[in-house]
């Protein structure tokens, strides 16, 4: 069963846990005038959540924006929504190829799952149009060769890929019951390991490192955990990536030259969350550690 919270209304971009260098390279990514970006994570992981709040900020009267979902999971005003239907013929790419027909400026298709809505999607960013869509892969690199194995061209994924975010979510630390505590030695020197030269200046001359964690209260349910967050890695497609995947180079190796561009990865981006008292060390490795 999914349990989807109606109420509420959809959380703002710089509400999901989006941040510097990351909030920076969406942004960038989403203001083009076409392209693709693409939003990984298991099943759960809060892709949909992002996609509508992302497609929250770009609503603008002036804006024809059409979604293609499996199912419709929210409503929003002014979006012109759809459901496929594969009994009645109405699938992704069936769908997709009726949506370009109506000129829409941004397009939403619930998952790129098979080799047609991966060429359609493709045509759509080159013709001019935003595209928006989720792929099953564990990180932000791996979506590249994913796309490659759904039959996309390497020459046009380069050409109109934008970005690709993958995320988790984690639980937030319960803001009424929260305590800071030392971790033991072997956690602070994961953490600098782990951080390196993103390991924040106050921790850089050896000082302790502080966490956070909830003691549980009435107002969490004795859990010490209240709300939730995402944890991101965003992949932003510069010059020197595309030409890495025009030459078909593998995920690891894209992701390094995205870390040598300042890449945070999902570790890093949860670790740096539990230094600032958002998140437990133990959330960021439950839903992280790959």
């Amino acid at each position: 069963m999914r349990l989807l919270k109606k109420t509420g209304g959809i959380p703002l971009v710089g509400e999901l846990g989006l941040r510097g260098i990351q909030h920076k390279s969406l942004e960038n990514a989403i203001l083009k005038p076409y392209g693709i970006i693409l939003v990984t994570g298991p099943t759960g992981s809060g892709k949909t959540t992002t996609l509508y709040s992302i497609l929250s900020r770009l609503n603008k009267p002036n804006v024809n924006i059409l979604t293609l979902e499996d199912p419709v999971e929210y409503q929003l005003s002014g979006i012109n929504q759809v459901q496929i239907n594969p009994q009645a013929g109405l699938t992704f790419a069936t769908g997709l190829r009726a949506f370009l027909r109506q000129d829409p400026n941004i397009i939403l298709v619930g998952e790129i799952r098979d080799k047609e809505t991966t060429q359609l999607a493709i045509q759509a960013a080159l013709t001019g149009h935003l595209v928006f869509s989720t792929l099953h892969t564990n990180d932000a690199a791996t979506a590249i060769p994913r796309l490659l194995d759904l039959g996309a061209e390497p020459f046009l994924v380069a050409s109109v890929l934008n970005a690709s975010v993958a995320q988790r979510i984690a639980r937030r630390i319960c803001d009424h019951c929260k305590e800071v505590y030392t971790p033991t030695p072997e956690v602070q020197e994961n953490i600098r390991h782990v951080l390196g030269d993103f390991l924040p200046k106050k921790y850089k001359d050896g000082a302790p490192i502080q966490l956070t964690k909830g003691k549980g209260c009435t107002e969490c349910g004795n859990s010490g955990y209240l709300g939730r967050i995402a944890i991101f890695e965003v992949i932003e497609i510069t010059n020197s990536i595309n030409k890495m995947i025009v030459q078909h180079k593998t995920a690891k190796e894209i992701e390094e030259q995205a870390k040598q561009e300042g890449l945070i990865i999902m570790k890093q981006d949860g670790y740096l969350k539990a230094l600032d008292g958002i998140v437990t060390i133990e959330e960021v490795l439950r839903v992280a550690e790959v």
